[in-house]
């Protein structure tokens, strides 16, 4: 059984940092969750607004929640509006039902180590720089 690590956590901040360097993204935060929900580690980039360790932890939180990325939620939260609010509600408004949860699988359909969650710029490059994180540390993202 593999477990997601501390060092490997920080390698997902930082590779999804520099992703955000790459595409001038606006200040990221970014939360790695294991697979139990909890919090491994947190990191906010210089700038970035005072609720994004909240939304970002909300959206690995989610995926986590649903064992599939954020997106899916996104288009549930569109096509299906009760159900994601039937599900944020079991979840004491944890779950922020956007892009940019991902979760983190050992290979392709794999056992689930955890998620990533980021906030701070559009839904679809937080989702980049969560992809990109997770690919340094030699695993498989889940975007939904």
């Amino acid at each position: 059984m593999s477990k997601l690590t501390l060092s490997m956590a920080e390698k997902v901040i930082a590779a999804a940092f520099a992703k955000g360097a790459e595409l001038k993204l606006k200040p990221l935060t970014v939360a790695v969750l294991d697979a139990g929900g909890h919090l491994v580690a947190l990191s906010r980039q210089d700038g970035s607004s005072i609720m994004r360790p909240q939304i970002a932890s909300g959206k690995a939180y989610g995926a986590l929640a649903v064992g599939t990325g954020t997106r899916w939620l996104n288009a549930n939260a569109e096509t299906r509006p009760h159900f994601v609010q039937a599900l944020n509600g079991a979840s004491g408004g944890a779950i922020v039902p956007v892009p940019g949860g991902v979760l983190i699988r050992e290979g392709d359909g794999g056992e689930v180590l955890g998620a990533v969650g980021i906030s701070g710029d559009t839904s679809d490059n937080d989702e980049a720089a969560a992809v990109a994180g997770i690919e340094a540390i030699g695993k498989t993202s889940d975007c939904g």
